[in-house]
């Protein structure tokens, strides 16, 4: 039996008004990180949506720029860029896991993200899926993104300022009063 594989996109989606992405990008691999973000600024481009750029020092910084950025209501979506390559040590592990469950998270709480950080063996893997003529993963974080936000439109989202990710100093009642002085 003969295997067949395709890899189907979907179309860009037409976004009316102002759309404002932020790439936020860890650029530990320089040549694959600059792949990925001409990809991603190509795609965006098609979509007419604005691109801001903001560089951290690794893939784990990532989840937490992004929340960031989102307090101040001045974006639509975001696009996750950089690259792990595994090395000798658990530490791939780690870094993979963790940025993606930061990623995870941010989005279930309606942050509109596209994750293009590459996680490959090596950097011929990294190299094929970076290039914006090749597998172009940065573009495809990028459309992820803009998916979302017009799915976020569709769905009759808040205004920009109250879809800023809540406080992580949220109260929790372990037991007794919330307000005034309590007596154990």
């Amino acid at each position: 039996m003969a295997s067949f594989v395709e890899h189907y996109q979907i179309p860009l989606p037409a976004l009316t008004g102002d759309t404002r992405l932020l790439i936020v990008v860890a650029p530990y691999y320089r040549a694959i990180a600059d792949d990925l973000i001409a990809g991603a600024r190509s795609v965006a481009a098609q979509a007419g949506a604005s691109v801001d750029l903001v560089e951290v020092p690794g893939a784990l910084e990532i989840p937490t720029a992004i929340a960031l950025a989102s307090r101040t209501g001045q974006y639509d979506g975001y696009v996750a860029l950089g690259c792990i390559i595994r090395g000798e040590t658990t530490h791939y592990d780690t870094v993979c896991n963790d940025s993606s469950r930061g990623l995870t998270l941010l989005g279930l709480r309606g942050l509109a993200i596209g994750n293009g950080i590459l996680t490959v063996e090596n950097a011929l893997q990294a190299q094929v899926r970076a290039e914006p003529d090749g597998q172009n993963k940065g573009g495809g974080a990028a459309a992820a993104a803009l998916h979302l936000i017009a799915l976020d439109r569709r769905f009759g989202a808040a205004p920009k300022d109250d879809r800023a990710v809540p406080p992580a100093h949220d109260i929790i009642r372990l037991a007794g009063e919330m307000e005034g002085p309590g007596k154990a």
